[in-house]
């Protein structure tokens, strides 16, 4: 897939703001300062598309990029930072549940984590929220250019065994530096954008 075409078309914070053009969507879901962003921008071939920042946090409505006229990325509050007070939290988890409970169009969600570490329990709960949902998930294990080569099959036995994937869900090794994992998400969601069109 070439990216021809990428903005932000949508910021929204309830359902009555979303798209109505019915255009297949994915959801990247992930940890506050895991690396949404730079993976939007490796993904869309862009630099500074979706802003990347050292503040966890900055993410606090549901962004939806439009990409070549033909679907959405949608990027969401980042979940488990301690900086952002309870109340604000419950909010962005509510904004994400009002929009996972019916969105017929939504045909995957990425869930970004660091290959470097554990996935944390945030990662744990985030996941089975998912599958509560029953929805499909491909895990994007970013900042690979981080580990080092006998690491690596460690690191993703230890991601693999903790998540526990459902069958049906599936890991991409990324790196937004390298662009390790790039063409493999494009792939997908260009499978699954052309699902629908006969």
């Amino acid at each position: 897939m070439i990216i021809k075409d990428a903005n932000l078309d949508i910021i929204a914070t309830r359902r009555s703001q979303y798209p109505d053009d019915g255009k297949p969507e994915f959801l990247l879901v992930g940890r506050s300062n895991v690396g949404k962003s730079s993976f939007i921008n490796a993904i869309l071939g862009r630099k500074n598309l979706a802003h990347t920042s050292s503040k966890p946090g900055k993410t606090q409505t549901l962004n939806f990029y439009g990409v070549n006229n033909s679907f959405y990325l949608i990027d969401v509050p980042g979940y488990g930072y301690a900086s952002v007070d309870k109340k604000t939290q419950a909010k962005f988890g509510m904004m994400i549940e009002e929009y996972l409970e019916k969105r017929d169009q939504l045909k995957r969600v990425f869930m970004i984590v660091d290959f470097r570490h554990k996935p944390t329990e945030d990662d744990l709960l985030m996941y089975n929220f998912l599958k509560y949902y029953n929805l499909p998930v491909t895990i994007v294990a970013t900042k690979a250019d981080k580990v080092t080569g006998n690491k690596k099959q460690k690191n993703l036995k230890i991601v693999l065994d903790t998540l526990d994937l459902v069958v049906g869900d599936d890991l991409v090794v990324f790196s937004s530096i390298t662009k390790l994992g790039v063409k493999e998400v494009l792939e997908k969601i260009e499978s699954l954008a052309n699902e629908d069109i006969i």
